[in-house]
């Protein structure tokens, strides 16, 4: 994806303007998760295991969409770094 005659300078735009964009989306399904499931708790509030389908929500499944989250920004970014020619290396 990198222009043979490109300079750093350039790279490291490009870069920070993608890099700004992947936080920007994953801070949303943050919000999302975190206020969006909260606000809602009382429509989701049946059964499930045993719980209140809310309670499970908050204290389980944010957890595992706040670490799936953590992972795709990990390998979202490893692939940007590789498309910009910006490795840990640089």
């Amino acid at each position: 994806m990198t222009a043979p005659g490109e300079g750093l300078a350039e790279r490291r735009r490009r870069h920070w303007r993608v890099t700004r964009a992947v936080t920007a989306l994953l801070l949303v399904l943050w919000a999302v998760v975190t206020f969006g499931v909260a606000y809602e708790a009382r429509a989701l509030d049946f059964p499930f295991f045993g719980w209140p389908f809310s309670f499970w929500v908050a204290a389980q499944g944010a957890l595992l969409v706040y670490l799936a989250l953590v992972g795709g920004y990990a390998w979202i970014m490893r692939r940007v770094d590789e498309a910009h020619d910006l490795d840990e290396l640089d």
